[in-house]
């Protein structure tokens, strides 16, 4: 079976000790860690000891490659980066999700690829970096124009990696087929981001079923295709008024994976 895991960022703002207690409540295979503000996302053994409490195990970490989370462990990405793959091999996760470099991250961008694979090779974690999205910049007088922020691109297959992770709520964004890049990634898709979206340029993370995103075929194309990675439901809660509201989106989402994988 294709496990099916929580981001701890679905849970937001509540701590990432939110997101074990909502994972073993509901029957998740287990969380990846997003490290970022959350101080207990950035403590390797709170994560663990949640992991025992819980009986949740760590599937991945996400890296603090966020704007917010540009100081987190570190200020230098490279820095940043060794130590999620540490956390990774520390907690029993086979995967560090990571996000391309800054376009204004030069140094880093020049050798990001063989610094991954480096770090692959050394550490046997999964180094699985993301498809991301542009932005808009306001012109004025209701113009705009869509950049990139990310070097080379917000397409990790313009460079070429061993892994992959493919984000719908990205692709959706970016006005990107999610099924054509998915193939691209081919046998190098690790881990899936699973999220819908709308098509609005921005990173909405609906509930899958809730937006325009294939995110079924997607998970039809995994179970036909041998898929041997992870998916991980990395959606937003963030307008649930209560708990219960919370626990009512994770679980409709858990049920949408289960229902259209194996």
């Amino acid at each position: 079976m294709i496990p099916v895991g929580l981001s701890t960022a679905a849970v937001w703002p509540q701590p990432a000790g939110a997101a074990f207690e909502a994972a073993a409540e509901l029957g998740y295979d287990g969380v990846e860690v997003m490290v970022w503000a959350d101080p207990i996302s950035q403590d390797v053994g709170a994560l663990r000891r949640l992991s025992n409490r819980t009986g949740v195990p760590v599937l991945a970490v996400h890296a603090p490659c966020l704007l917010i989370s540009q100081r987190v462990w570190s200020p230098d990405p490279v820095e940043r980066l060794r130590r999620s793959v540490s956390a990774a091999g520390d907690l029993g996760a086979r995967t560090v999700v990571l996000h391309p470099p800054f376009a204004w991250q030069r140094r880093y961008a020049d050798a990001f690829p063989e610094l991954v694979a480096s770090l692959e090779d050394d550490s046997g974690v999964a180094i699985a970096v993301e498809n991301m999205f542009p932005v808009r910049r306001a012109l004025g007088r209701g113009r705009s124009v869509q950049i990139t922020a990310f070097r080379p691109s917000t397409d990790p297959t313009d460079v070429g990696h061993r892994n992959y992770t493919l984000d719908l709520s990205h692709a959706s964004a970016a006005h990107v087929d999610a099924m054509e890049l998915a193939k691209r990634m081919g046998d190098n898709l690790t881990h899936v981001h699973l999220a819908d979206g709308s098509g609005l340029p921005k990173d909405e993370h609906l509930v899958p079923g809730r937006g325009t995103q294939p995110c079924a075929e997607l998970l039809a194309h995994l179970a036909d295709t041998g898929f041997t990675g992870q998916v991980v439901l990395e959606v937003n809660t963030r307008r649930a008024r209560t708990a219960p509201d919370r626990t009512a989106l994770l679980a409709e989402s858990l049920t949408y994976a289960r229902r259209h994988l194996p």
